[in-house]
């Protein structure tokens, strides 16, 4: 879900979903960090991670919900896409397989999750293109057909990383439009308070 947290300011909460190894842990930390490791250890469960985006129009917060890929995890995955405004499916560019489950999350999150959610097929490990086994247009025409964005990225070189997440934000504002009307010469972010429960 996108909330508006004071004047020209959004709050998001973001999903990246896919199979184990794609890849979506080391996109996450190029867009956080700026850093890329070889070697990224598997996510237990799902990391959380925020980051802010300032745009011309306005100035959107990220809450990244970054889910694990392995099966044994797939239960949980309702619980982080649930209530999100925007979901990044990701499959590696290398494996036939990844990218057939990639379909089968699509499906799933266009099921179950926010009918308003906007979600990017991503082709991540642009930068193995001597190891393709899933061709670009394959994965154009599955999004065209599915109603989603599409875009290449790799993590290693950074290649489109921060365009993606930068469109998502742009896309995030458009659809949540102020609702303030007039010129306020003084303008204070509304304060928001968080009640947890059984810590």
């Amino acid at each position: 879900m996108a909330r508006r947290t004071g004047n020209k300011s959004l709050q998001a909460k973001l999903v990246l979903l896919g199979d184990m190894g794609t890849g979506k842990t080391s996109l996450v930390l190029r867009f956080v960090k700026g850093q890329f490791s070889e070697y990224q250890e598997s996510t237990i469960g799902a990391a959380f991670f925020t980051q802010v985006l300032s745009l011309n129009e306005a100035t959107v917060k990220f809450d990244i919900w970054d889910t694990a890929g392995q099966e044994r995890y797939h239960s949980l995955a309702p619980m982080y896409y649930r209530g999100a405004a925007a979901a990044i499916v990701v499959y590696d560019i290398t494996s036939m397989d990844s990218f057939v489950r990639a379909k089968k999350w699509v499906r799933e999150v266009q099921r179950q999750a926010n009918s308003n959610l906007t979600m990017f097929l991503v082709a991540n490990k642009a930068d193995l293109e001597g190891d393709r086994k899933v061709s670009n247009e394959e994965g154009e025409e599955y999004a065209r057909e599915s109603g989603l964005s599409f875009l290449e990225t790799s993590a290693k070189t950074a290649q489109n990383v921060n365009e993606l997440f930068y469109e998502i934000a742009k896309r995030l504002v458009k659809a949540n439009p102020s609702r303030q009307s007039g010129i306020k010469l003084h303008s204070r972010p509304t304060e928001s308070r968080r009640y947890f429960c059984c810590a």
